[in-house]
């Protein structure tokens, strides 16, 4: 498709391809700017239930208006039927690609995790769930700004429409205890997942890993993560145990999910350890906060 021009798009290269599409930098004619196209991939353009998907993430995403997630332009479709969305394109790395150079520093690894924070509560108070946070879906711009991208496998909550009962749906190593068995989720799978890539970016390894997706899953349910960081471990305990029963709230704050504010980080309230800062595991904040029993 390089050279050609869909719609009022000039397609300029391929950018990389997953498993809900592939991605081209192109040239908006009308506007004179560089986007990022997303199309369904050509050999799943059969599959009703792909399309589906693929649909909801232009609307969930294009519903969404934050700092720290990818703005989604416009979404069409060409003349021989192949779904796109047009969104910003960010001249940045991905952080799976700045973690292949090294780990995070502890304060770099607890700003992406704010950032993340902050765009996921946007999501989540719309009801809109990720579900497949990890390195490779979170990019930096070219003035450090992290954005969310790929809402390929955003669930509406309460829409059932497009997972069925059982399906696991995501990356294996980033995959929380609900979604590798299966059962229901809600917000609090995006709050796991973010668990294991600030793991991830402390130490430069999973905290579950293995030979094959039946090892890791075993590993994701039955074992626990081994030490991270001695300053960061108690946030990330509380983001990865196995039981969400602790999982308060609806909406990602760092006072919440931490316990670990200090003055030297741009937290959101920029003071010390508070009570709020004292709750139990995988806690997240909301105006009020409840248990998930």
């Amino acid at each position: 498709m390089i050279g050609q021009t869909v719609s009022h798009y000039r397609i300029e290269s391929k950018l990389g391809a997953g498993g809900m599409g592939v991605v081209y930098k192109a040239i908006d004619l009308r506007l004179g700017r560089t986007v990022a196209l997303k199309f369904l991939p050509p050999d799943v353009t059969r599959a009703a239930e792909a399309k589906q998907r693929f649909i909801r993430e232009a609307q969930s995403a294009s519903s969404l208006d934050h700092p720290n997630i990818c703005t989604i332009y416009e979404f069409d479709e060409t003349a021989d039927g192949q779904l796109f969305f047009a969104m910003a394109y960010y001249e940045g790395d991905t952080l799976r690609r700045r973690l292949e150079r090294g780990e995070l520093t502890m304060d770099e690894a607890v700003e992406v995790a704010i950032q993340v924070c902050r765009g996921l509560g946007k999501a989540h108070q719309k009801g809109i769930i990720h579900r497949d946070i990890k390195p490779a879906n979170l990019m930096f711009s070219s003035d450090g700004v992290v954005k969310i991208v790929d809402f390929g496998l955003a669930k509406l909550g309460g829409d059932r429409t497009l997972t069925r009962e059982g399906s696991t749906v995501g990356s294996p190593p980033y995959m929380s205890p609900e979604q590798v068995a299966g059962r229901p989720l809600d917000h609090r799978t995006d709050i796991w997942s973010l668990g294991v890539v600030l793991y991830e970016s402390l130490t430069g390894r999973l905290p579950f890993y293995g030979e094959s997706d039946r090892v890791i899953f075993h590993a994701i349910l039955e074992q626990q993560a081994p030490p991270a960081h001695r300053a960061l471990d108690r946030i990330i305990e509380r983001c990865l145990a196995k039981e969400s029963t602790a999982v308060t709230g609806t909406r990602p704050n760092w006072r919440r999910i931490s316990g670990w504010p200090r003055p030297a980080f741009r937290t959101p309230c920029n003071r010390g350890p508070c009570r709020d800062c004292r709750r139990s595991r995988r806690s997240v904040p909301s105006p009020s906060f409840r248990s998930r029993t």
